[in-house]
């Protein structure tokens, strides 16, 4: 059996790769999927999440999720996964084509045995519209 880390880190690999079964393999069939960032966009179930990675997928090509700290707390019926990381990738989709990104964030994980049931993201919005072009630099 994985230990919560591994079941995160393998998660996070898998959204550095392109294949969409992959990465929704690592999730609940009621996984809930958060996001506290103004651009963000959250979403209920592995169905749902799984139809929802392709365009993800192809609008930020050549993704790393880069782990700059991961921490570990067990609860009474899951345990908790929080990780502080860095997303570099090619953003397709924005004014200047295949803008290089670079973009903080914290991601925290609810772990039930080799599942994710939930995750709240929180990544650092203004930077990405800077770094794209949508928003000039102060």
């Amino acid at each position: 059996m994985s230990t919560p880390i591994d079941v995160v880190t393998g998660y996070l690999r898998s959204l550095s790769a392109s294949d969409p079964d992959d990465i929704a393999s690592f999730v609940s069939e009621s996984f809930r999927n958060e996001h506290l960032s103004e651009l963000g966009s959250g979403c209920t179930g592995r169905a749902e999440y799984r139809r929802r990675l392709p365009n993800f997928l192809a609008a930020f090509r050549d993704r790393s999720y880069v782990v700059e700290d991961i921490v570990e707390q067990p609860r009474e019926s899951s345990t908790d996964v929080v990780v502080r990381y860095r997303l570099r990738a090619n953003y397709v989709d924005g004014p200047i084509a295949d803008s290089p990104i670079d973009i903080p964030g914290v991601m925290w994980f609810s772990v039930h045995g080799d599942q994710i049931s939930k995750r709240v993201d929180v990544w650092d919005s203004l930077t990405f519209l800077h770094q794209t072009g949508q928003v000039p630099r102060p």
